[in-house]
């Protein structure tokens, strides 16, 4: 895994632990040499993010929209800042960019771009492997919901299998460069 994609809220919410969980991931990616792909802005979670792997002397790809530049929150140190026309373009080319996906805690733009690699996958846009963070348990309704839809027929129980779940970073990062390294013709979601 050469590129993470990490979908994270524009805001920093309640817990200081959401931050504190973005500054570790952050460290780690650098650590472990994997570059981050991300929504190009510079505050909240996005912000922490960008700063951190800069900080520790990674790359960073940003890729934001015209219009969220526009307004200034775009961040302007990054390694490389794409920018693009709208927020198809912007998740279409964070797809072509990276090798797996995280989310972070984050609000409604973090679940539709969650939402998005994980159904481009089912439909064979993708292949790439996707994960969820439940730091402190952020998730934990979304994970039960997602649970009972299963259950109910809506989502195979396969399919549910494909979203990984973890409140560890190494271990979320260990099970997605794992499932990078598959050969593709042997694995399939």
């Amino acid at each position: 895994m050469e590129r993470l994609a990490v979908y994270c809220g524009a805001n920093a919410g309640q817990d200081p632990a959401y931050s504190e969980a973005t500054i570790l991931l952050g460290k780690t990616m650098v650590r472990r040499g994997v570059e981050l792909v991300y929504g190009g802005g510079r505050l909240g979670l996005m912000g922490i993010i960008a700063d951190t792997v800069l900080a520790e002397g990674g790359r960073v790809h940003g890729v934001i929209p015209e219009m969220l530049k526009d307004l200034e929150v775009a961040h302007t140190g990054v390694t490389k800042l794409h920018i693009v026309q709208n927020m198809h373009e912007r998740k279409a080319r964070m797809t072509d960019l990276t090798d797996a996906f995280i989310a972070l805690p984050g609000g409604v733009g973090t679940m539709d771009e969650l939402f998005e690699a994980w159904s481009w996958n089912a439909l064979g846009y993708h292949n790439k492997p996707f994960a969820i963070l439940n730091v402190g348990g952020y998730w934990d309704s979304l994970i039960a919901f997602l649970d009972t839809m299963s259950e109910q027929g809506f989502v195979s129980a396969e399919r549910r299998k494909h979203l990984i779940v973890s409140d560890d970073i190494d271990d979320c990062l260990d099970r997605l460069a794992a499932a990078c390294n598959t050969e593709a013709g042997s694995f399939t979601w």
